[in-house]
Formats: C-alpha cells, structure tokens, sequence
C-alpha cells in the first residue's frame, strides 16, 4: 500500500482538499483500497478542527468530500508516509528542516511539480496559493490545481516518472519573464 500525505501551513484548506481530491480521485479509478491518503499542517494553530468552510464549500460543488480534522506534522509522518507532497516552498522548506536525513528528504515534493507542462504555463505560479485570505476564485484555482495534479502524483509513486525534483530555474525557462500570480505568489522567473 502506498501513503501519501498532502501538506499545507494550516492543514485547513490546500491539504485538507488535496486529500479530498485524491481519495476521490483513487475511489473513480478503482484504486483506493492500493492507497492510504492523509493530510497535515506545519504548524498546530488549527490541530482539531474541520477544513475552511470556504474550501468545503468549492469542494462540495465539485463533489468533494473535505471531512479531515486538522493535524500538524509528526516526526513519524517521515517513517510512515511514501511521499510528502507539500503546497508551496515555505512548507517544503519546513518539511526539510524536519526531515532526519537524506532518504526523508527525498520524499517531500511540491504538488506544482506533478502539473504537466502546459498546466505550469497557464498557471504561470510554481506554488498552490495559499486561498485562506483571498476570495472565492482562490479556492478554485486551489482545486483546479489539485485536480489536475493527481495522475502525476499516482504516476510518481508508481515509478512512471521517477526523475521529479523540485523544479530548478532552467525548467520554467518557457514561461514569460514578469508573469506573477494574481494570488501573490512569486514570479516563476525569480526561481
């Protein structure tokens, strides 16, 4: 069985949608019984409680069932889980600082490394904005990009693409210098 664990600053809407998106995603394929999915937060101000009634709300439009309770990451998490797909680079930072050795550090990804090419131009962002201060289309966005991120997720785990690392400057070389996301995220040409 493979396990995988999504993670964000908060574990309130990005990685309580990604695990949502994923278990659905398995559940349609026929595969979930081959995965465990979870979710967490770096820090612990939300530890208890349920995901951001705005991201439950996206994703019950969409048919998504975002029922996790907030919980922050463990050490063990490092042992347990087979990849560590974090939402932007604050968190895959502070999974890095936590991370015991080489092998655990290995297994912590950022999600926008598994979009495909094209996804990455059009979202012109190497990170899943954080949609906690912003408006509705935030938590869109945060959905669309899960969504389009789990076959390569599955794919990974899988070996299918076993050269994904964390994306370097020469990779967004194809998208336009000054492109910046309207959610404040970093242009990806400062990479």
């Amino acid at each position: 069985m493979k396990k995988i664990l999504f993670v964000c600053m908060g574990n309130i809407c990005r990685s309580a949608a990604a695990e949502a998106v994923m278990k659905s995603f398995l559940e349609k394929r026929g595969e979930a019984d081959g995965f465990f999915v979870d979710s967490a937060g770096i820090i612990d101000y939300h530890t208890g409680e349920r995901a951001d009634a705005r991201m439950r709300s996206a994703a019950a439009a969409r048919g998504y069932n975002v029922d996790s309770i907030a919980r922050q990451v463990r050490r063990e998490d490092f042992e347990k889980f087979d990849i560590i797909v974090a939402m932007d680079n604050s968190n895959v930072a502070a999974l890095k600082r936590v991370a015991a050795d080489a092998g655990q550090m290995a297994k912590i990804h950022k999600l926008t490394e598994f979009l495909s090419q094209e996804k990455r131009i059009k979202y012109k962002m190497d990170e899943v904005p954080d949609p906690y201060y912003g408006g509705p289309k935030g938590f869109e966005l945060v959905l669309d990009m899960l969504e389009e991120a789990m076959p390569g997720i599955i794919g990974h785990l899988r070996g299918l693409y076993p050269g994904i690392t964390l994306r370097t400057k020469a990779r967004y070389s194809e998208i336009p210098i000054g492109t910046y996301s309207a959610m404040g995220c970093k242009p990806v040409n400062s990479l």
